[in-house]
């Protein structure tokens, strides 16, 4: 299976200018737990993403104002998967970088998708003769291993 087939097409985006509360409202509106960030609207250059979890950690506990870029608060330089590649790479980047949504990218670098793990166990239910149901809780496993000293 390929990561064209298993994510959400076309997600809400948002640029490093905007605030952090316009990326909550973003995330409210289109129901999702992250938002890729784009140099600009067009979607081209995906340069970080800010999740849901990044809005209390890196805004609300260290007292800033809803009113902060997201440029200061996201996460820089995601690892992005292209349409093309397999399960297995989207299982990789999701297992190695501990991150539970990968961004998908086309040729000239415009954000296409995101695959969240749910995306992963769903397929699994789905198509399991492509998509492992262990290989999906190894990869869920890895995610949330805690970072140990």
């Amino acid at each position: 299976m390929k990561a064209a087939e298993l994510m959400t097409r076309d997600p809400a985006c948002c640029t490093p200018e905007e605030s952090a509360r316009e990326a909550a409202r973003r995330m409210e509106e289109w129901d999702c737990g992250v938002v890729p960030v784009v140099d600009d609207l067009a979607r081209r250059g995906v340069v970080g993403v800010v999740t849901d979890r990044d809005l209390p950690i890196r805004v609300l506990a260290r007292g800033r104002q809803a009113e902060v870029t997201v440029g200061e608060v996201m996460t820089a330089a995601p690892d992005c998967v292209l349409p093309d590649a397999d399960v297995e790479a989207v299982e990789r980047v999701m297992a190695e970088r501990q991150v539970r949504r990968v961004v998908v990218i086309d040729d000239a670098g415009r954000c296409v998708g995101v695959i969240a793990q749910a995306d992963l166990a769903r397929a699994s239910r789905v198509a399991p003769s492509e998509v492992s149901q262990f290989d999906v809780a190894q990869t869920v496993e890895r995610i949330s291993a805690p970072d140990l000293p």
